[in-house]
Parts: C-alpha cells; structure tokens; sequence
C-alpha cells in the first residue's frame, strides 16, 4: 500500500502517519525527518540541503524531491509507504509524480485530513510547553491547577508558534499552496477527504476505511 496524507497544520497527520505505518506494516516517511537523515548521515543532497538550512533557508524542491527519491529506493519501501505531509504545493506534486513514473511507483491513496479551522485553532492555541522538560499539554483536555508542568513543576508556557496571530498565518499558507494540490489529486480522481475531528481511534478507522 503507498499513500499520501496530508491536512492542515494540528490536524494530527503526523499521529495517524505513525498508527497506519504500525498497522499496515509499511515505513512512514516525514519530510522533516528524511531530511534530518539525509544531512546527518552526510549524503551528497544531504550536504546540499544543509547549506540551506544553515543559513536559515528553505531547502529547494529539486533537493526534497531527490532525497525522497533516495529514500523510497531503500529496501524497507519496497513493501509500501505512507508519505506524511508531502507534496504541499503543486510543482512538488507534479515533481512527485514524475519521481513515481521513472520508479514505477503506482500511488494507491491520496488523502486530506479535514477538520474546520475554529476547531484546529482552538486546539492549537491551548497547547502548552514545560520550559524545563519539554512535555505538551493542551488546556482543552489536561487538567492543569495552576502553570506548573504536572511531571517535573516546571512553568509552562505558550509558545509563539502556537499563538492566534501565528497560526492564523500558517492556516493562509496552507490554504494558498495546498488547494491547487487537492484540486490536482481531485482531477486525477485520487482524492479521498477524511473527517479529521474525534478521538485518535476514531480518526484512525475512519482513514482505514478509505483505504478500503
């Protein structure tokens, strides 16, 4: 099975990702951590996407596009994959896909996680951070007495990321690149949208049965 999943910022892909990659028994592959890898491990786009990322820069789609090629060519997504998050405009689709036909690749599912905007920002800006020892909490389900992290007693705070303001950027931006990518899919007659709201379990069987 090879499938991609996508959805807005906080609807929780990376979470389902890393269940139906347990389940289906296929590798989950993150941009974000194939690029950690890759620069880790000292490849030559490796190096390439370092340059980048040192001076603060996005890393260009030739070299995302190439390092994904390099992973999926590993022996452990031979049997499938779930690739999280990725492509999120439409050149890196219409890359993607060109990738897939000198591969041979057939993609099995396209799907879009979908939960309305008041519902992500409302989780979004309630997640809090221990300054001391790094753990999340959200004030929609965690009882917290007071700003003390319930492990260690550290402060916890909001981080600017996770403010109104910030989020609200991160939602125009989504909407900007990734529209013309679902309308992509859609065409191709790919894309299946999946109601992301409910609990984790919930979520999960709802993306199971539009795998099918």
């Amino acid at each position: 099975m090879r499938i991609i999943l996508f959805g807005p910022p906080g609807v929780g892909k990376g979470t389902q990702a890393k269940i139906l990659s347990k389940d289906l028994k296929i590798v989950h592959i993150a941009t974000g951590d194939i690029l950690r890898e890759a620069v880790s491990r000292g490849t030559e786009l490796g190096k390439k996407a370092k340059a980048f990322m040192d001076r603060g820069e996005l890393v260009p789609d030739d070299v995302v596009i190439g390092i994904i090629h390099d992973r999926l060519r590993e022996r452990d997504a031979k049997n499938g994959f779930i690739l999280d998050g990725f492509p999120r405009t439409l050149p890196q689709a219409e890359a993607l896909d060109k990738v897939f036909d000198k591969m041979k690749i057939k993609i099995d599912r396209v799907m879009s996680m979908e939960v309305d905007k008041e519902v992500l920002m409302n989780r979004l800006t309630s997640r809090r951070v221990c300054r001391n020892c790094g753990s999340i909490f959200n004030l929609l389900v965690d009882k917290l007495s007071d700003s003390k992290c319930t492990k260690c007693g550290g402060e916890i705070y909001q981080r600017d990321d996770d403010k109104r303001e910030t989020i609200e950027r991160r939602f125009e931006v989504y909407q900007n690149q990734t529209r013309p990518v679902k309308n992509y899919y859609g065409t191709k007659k790919m894309l299946v949208e999946v109601d992301g709201i409910g609990e984790i379990e919930e979520v999960t069987g709802r993306l199971k049965l539009a795998i099918g």
